[in-house]
This record gives C-alpha cells, structure tokens and sequence, in this order.
C-alpha cells in the first residue's frame, strides 16, 4: 500500500535551449534558474513550470507528469490516493508467483481426470515427468529458453515424437493456467519449435509372424494379444472391456469409453468369438481380463515380451498390434474410410499412413477410365486416318 510520506507532488522546469529539465519545487515563482549545461538563465512561472505526482504503490515508485496546473495535479493524486487504498490502481498489477509443482498438481486433479480419463495414466507420466525439470520454479520463471533446454536434454533420452507429447501437454497447462488467472502473458510453449516426427515406418507382423506369436498365446495373455490383433482395440480398450460389453448373438464388441469419447462398435470375427467363449469368467469381475484378484491389469509389459522372445520377435510394442489389424486390412484391399472407422480415428489423416501399404485403391481408381470411357476417350475413323496422313508434320 502507499504511505503518506512517499506521497508527493511537485514541479519541474525544462531549459527552452538545451532541454535540460530540472526539479523547482523549493524555488518561488519570479525567481530565476541558472543552467548548468549551457548558461541560460531560465525565470520560474507557473506556465513554463510542470507539475508531476509522485507515489509508491507494491513498493514501486510510480512518477505522472500532469501539466502546469497545480490544482490538477493535486486532484490527480488524491484520485491515487483512494485507487491505491482500494487496490484498483489498474496500471500495477501483482505478480504472481504461483509454484509449478502446485499448479501441475491441480491442473492434473481438476482437468485431466475430470475431463480425460482415458489418458490419466499418461497424464501422471508427464507430471513426473516435468516436476523432474520444473520443480521449484514459479510459472513466470519457466520462459521459452528454459523450455528450449528441457527439450534439448529430454532428446537425449527419448524420441523426438515424446519430446514433442511432453510440449503438448506443457503448452495445454500453460493455456489452462492463463484460463484459471494463474499465469498472465503468453503462453511460453507457443513460441517453441516442435520437432518433425517421422512416423512413415511402420511396425507391424507379417503373415508368418502372425501364425508364430499365435502357437504361444496362452492364458490370458494370449486373449488379450488375439482381441488386439483381430480388432485394433487399444491396450487401454482391452483392459477395461467389460462381459456385459459383449453382443454374442450380434457378434459386435461396444466400447463406451474411447480416446476420442465416441462410442465405437466392433464385429467380431468367428475365430475370436470362439476364443471369448472359452475364457473363465471370474466369480467375482465384470472384466474379461483380469488378474487374480479380479482386478482389472494395468501393464503385461513382462508377459508379452515373453511371448515374442518364444516366437523370436524382435522390436515390437504392444501398440504395433494395432498396426498390423490395420496393415492386414489395408493389404487385403479394405477401403482406407473402413478401416478409419474400425480403429476409431476422428479423421482420415491419421489413417493414411497405412494407405502406401495398398495399391490397389490406386489401381482402380485409373481402371475407371478404361471402363467408363466414351466418344471424348476415343478416336473416330477419320481422327484416327488424319493423324496418319502425312500432311502432319512431325518432330
């Protein structure tokens, strides 16, 4: 706030030669200044004489120039006076020094499992993850340099398509931060680069592969690889299916939760429903795949690396499962919107990375000319004679 000694109003006089203002407030009108930078004499009235107030508001010294009125300038301050004392000065205002590591922690309990609880799991990584980095700082302190090393150091440990998940989910906080009146500016994500991702080279099973990882699917795990393989279901989707979420007389698997939060509806081919229908259920679990306990996994990390060392696969990821229902499917000339719809993508462009795996599309797409053409397609008689006729000449 302010205090009445650190209030103040007085006036200063400018030289009309040099410029050079100087502070008259114990000069008397009438009198005359001497200038010390070119040698004028300057006479002191209340015309050529500006008056400035002078204030401490969150302890910063605030300077106005108002004018040569000194009735005016008197008004002006008592105006300060009172917006001061009422904190509504709006040229100041306070800085905030909200803490990453609380402001992370309530942007993941109040947004992320609120609004996606498909990705709270990965939510929880990234704030480890940047409590790591930020921890200690305040958000005005986290400026795009320091955002620029964070992504140099995290390169050298991960990809760059992780480095670039990290921004996002930092960038969102910061836009979330700025909504909540947390964080005033811009937000410092937006002025970093992201890296180009290479995401052409795809991992997915062959035909071969295919028929050796099935001779080791075993027990639950087994199941779990076969429903991915045979409907693209995410590990997330799998983990969390539900008996009840089953149509055997429609041969139709209905997930409610997905990562786009659009119900998704799967069909169900022969193999894998006879493959559900032999699963035990548990006496006490809704879930198809459960542990023990009946509780629902969270990893098979360990499991399904066991399988692929049995089958000699090497370089694979749960998630390349995915990729190959969606390779095969492509490569059996299922149409690319299909496929879209199948794996549940909110737009096509995220399925056209499998589109250079099928080139048939492409092929009968330039078969229609042959089929549909008419007479613009073709040559008459006389076209035909004319341009045989060697009045053309030729190059």
């Amino acid at each position: 706030m302010y205090k009445e000694k650190n209030v103040g109003l007085f006036n200063r006089i400018k030289c009309p030669n040099c410029h050079k203002s100087y502070d008259v407030r114990m000069k008397k009108s009438g009198r005359q200044l001497f200038c010390k930078h070119c040698g004028n004499y300057i006479k002191i009235t209340s015309h050529n004489c500006n008056y400035y107030i002078e204030y401490y508001c969150e302890s910063k010294r605030i300077r106005e120039k108002i004018g040569n009125s000194k009735i005016l300038a008197e008004n002006v301050l008592r105006k300060r006076k009172v917006e001061i004392a009422e904190s509504k000065f709006l040229d100041i205002k306070k800085e905030l020094n909200v803490k990453f590591d609380d402001f992370i922690e309530q942007y993941y309990e109040n947004h992320c499992k609120v609004n996606h609880r498909s990705l709270e799991k990965c939510a929880d990584v990234h704030v480890k993850l940047l409590k790591r980095y930020f921890s200690g700082k305040c958000l005005q302190e986290i400026t795009p340099l320091v955002i620029e090393k964070f992504k140099a150091e995290r390169l050298k440990e991960v990809s760059t398509s992780t480095v670039n998940r990290s921004l996002s989910f930092l960038k969102a906080m910061f836009y979330k931060a700025i909504n909540w009146g947390q964080f005033e500016g811009v937000n410092p994500v937006s002025k970093i680069k992201y890296y180009k991702e290479n995401n052409k080279n795809l991992r997915f099973l062959e035909k071969h592969e295919i028929n050796r990882i099935l001779q080791f699917c075993k027990g639950s795990i087994g199941g779990i690889i076969i429903i991915a393989l045979n409907t693209g279901m995410r590990r997330g989707e799998i983990f969390n299916l539900k008996w009840r979420d089953i149509d055997f007389k429609r041969d139709i698997i209905s997930l409610l939760k997905t990562k786009s939060g659009d119900k998704r509806m799967i069909p169900i081919n022969e193999f894998l429903k006879n493959k559900l229908i032999s699963i035990r259920k548990h006496p006490k679990s809704e879930y198809v795949f459960c542990k023990q306990d009946g509780q629902p996994y969270k990893d098979i990390r360990t499991q399904f690396n066991t399988v692929l060392r049995n089958a000699g696969i090497s370089k694979m990821r749960f998630h390349d499962l995915r990729h190959t229902f969606a390779s095969q499917l492509v490569m059996n000339g299922i149409d690319l919107n299909t496929v879209r719809e199948l794996l549940g993508h909110a737009d096509l462009k995220t399925t056209l990375i499998y589109s250079h795996l099928s080139q048939d599309h492409k092929k009968q797409a330039v078969n229609v000319l042959c089929s549909n053409r008419d007479t613009a397609w073709t040559f008459s008689d006389d076209a035909e004679k004319e341009l045989k006729s060697p009045s053309f000449i030729t190059v």
